[in-house]
């Protein structure tokens, strides 16, 4: 038998871990519904997945499928939570509190999934040192010793984008391994750091591409 010892598992697709997201919320609204049991078959059929991708994407992490039954719904919804690493709270700083970080800070889908914001960061003076809904803002000469003390290894940013590449390199220096980053700039962060940017401009602008293609 050939030696396992320079084994290594497969490397799991971004695209994968992302439509791992799309399931979680599909086998939610199935558990809302009452639903028991669903194939990979009716999973793509109800919510327009790919039924062979779906089951392509769950091998990368075992059987979790029954024969002649499909998959137990909430079975593999707590399965996927767990590999998403949505079975336990994690604590995120939110960096920047004007129009947009407020914004992020209120909107819900975060905290129901998982994520708190714990703290945030302001360098406006009128901001700092006071709380919302409870939460903190701190000026930003604190993030090293918050995001430190409050065990903080996720962060949001929504600041300027001449401000973005400071501020990521002190959230780095602090803990932070994993930044959602909100402001139009290309950042660099160092390669055991997750960095994942969403430039809303951008989408506007594929949205308009599309619409200017269909006119003409």
């Amino acid at each position: 038998m050939a030696s396992r010892s320079g084994y290594r598992p497969p490397k799991i697709p971004e695209m994968t871990v992302h439509r791992l997201s799309v399931y979680t919320r599909c086998l939610l609204q199935l558990e809302e519904d009452g639903v028991k049991t669903v194939s990979s078959q009716e999973l793509a059929e109800r919510f327009d997945l790919n039924s062979a991708q779906v089951r392509k994407d769950l091998a990368y992490f075992g059987e979790f499928g029954v024969r002649g039954i499909g998959y137990y719904v909430s079975g593999l919804k707590a399965e996927l939570q767990k590999i998403l690493g949505l079975d336990r709270e994690w604590p995120v700083a939110l960096v920047g509190f004007g129009n947009l970080g407020s914004a992020l800070f209120h909107y819900r889908g975060f905290s129901r999934q998982g994520f708190r914001i714990v703290a945030v960061f302001d360098d406006d003076p009128g901001k700092a040192t006071r709380e919302v809904d409870s939460v903190p803002i701190f000026p930003s000469r604190d993030l090293a010793r918050e995001v430190r003390a409050r065990g903080i290894q996720i962060a949001i940013l929504a600041v300027p984008p001449e401000a973005a590449q400071t501020v990521t390199d002190r959230l780095v220096a602090a803990g932070i391994r994993a930044l959602l980053n909100f402001a139009p700039a290309r950042l660099r962060v160092p390669r055991d750091v997750r960095l994942k940017n969403v430039d809303l401009s951008i989408e506007l602008e594929t949205l308009s591409f599309y619409l200017a293609k269909g006119s003409r």
